[in-house]
């Protein structure tokens, strides 16, 4: 019986800082899936954002740092998926390309919408964004999620805390509370629509997962909260 080769030095890096492998198969169906997610899901923060009645928990962060700052929200989203990310050393959470692309695609598909979106609709435009935005990025989750090619950079600071003892409900609500928090202190919008994101968008998800899951070799992503 032959001993089993050593890894190629790069492999065995990247087996070291990657979940791998970094795109099991269906490799092209994967990434399709997680490119089409990651925009639908930049498109869905878009809409809640020029809705004006309360952006996603996150976005209210990244808006309020943009208020404050004139960096677009968008460029705070990537700053603080870095941030975040560098967080997961100590709690030894390894990412995936997912989790890599979620914090530039969301960034760029954030502010890539915002130009793209009209401002100062009525009422009932903005109801209507609102609605249109927590769906789209339940559509876009479904497809994020089903990928499997890795949670996103706020998701494993959440699991991270969760295997040091913290419940994952409680990692969660700690979080999010702090960003909400920070972002409205900041001028960040709170609203019906930043409840309404955070009552639906977890069964919505799940709803979207159950029907665009890619079976076999899925990483266990959760939900891209932001």
């Amino acid at each position: 019986m032959t001993a089993p080769r050593p890894r190629p030095a790069p492999a065995a890096a990247l087996s070291r800082l990657f979940v791998t492998p970094l795109v099991p198969r269906p490799r092209l169906r994967r990434l399709v899936w997680l490119y089409l997610g990651l925009v639908l899901f930049g498109l869905g923060g878009a809409l809640l954002v020029r809705a004006e009645l309360g952006a996603m928990p996150w976005d209210v962060l990244h808006q309020g740092l943009s208020l404050r700052t004139g960096l677009s929200i968008g460029t705070w989203s990537v700053i603080a998926g870095t941030a975040v990310m560098l967080l997961w050393i100590p709690l030894r959470q390894r990412p995936g390309l997912g989790t890599v692309s979620n914090v530039v695609v969301l960034g760029l598909s954030i502010d890539l919408f915002l130009w793209l979106l009209p401002e100062n609709g009525s009422l009932e435009v903005r109801l209507l964004m609102l609605v249109a935005g927590v769906a789209v990025c339940g559509v876009g989750s479904g497809y994020y999620i089903g990928a499997g090619l890795g949670p996103g950079p706020r998701d494993g600071l959440m699991t991270g805390l969760a295997e040091r003892g913290w419940s994952v409900r409680m990692a969660r609500m700690v979080i999010e509370v702090v960003v909400v928090v920070t972002g409205a202190l900041l001028g960040g919008t709170v609203g019906v629509g930043t409840v309404v994101f955070a009552l639906s968008i977890g069964p919505m998800a799940q709803a979207f997962l159950s029907l665009l899951r890619i079976p076999d070799g899925n990483s266990g992503a959760t939900v891209p909260h932001r």
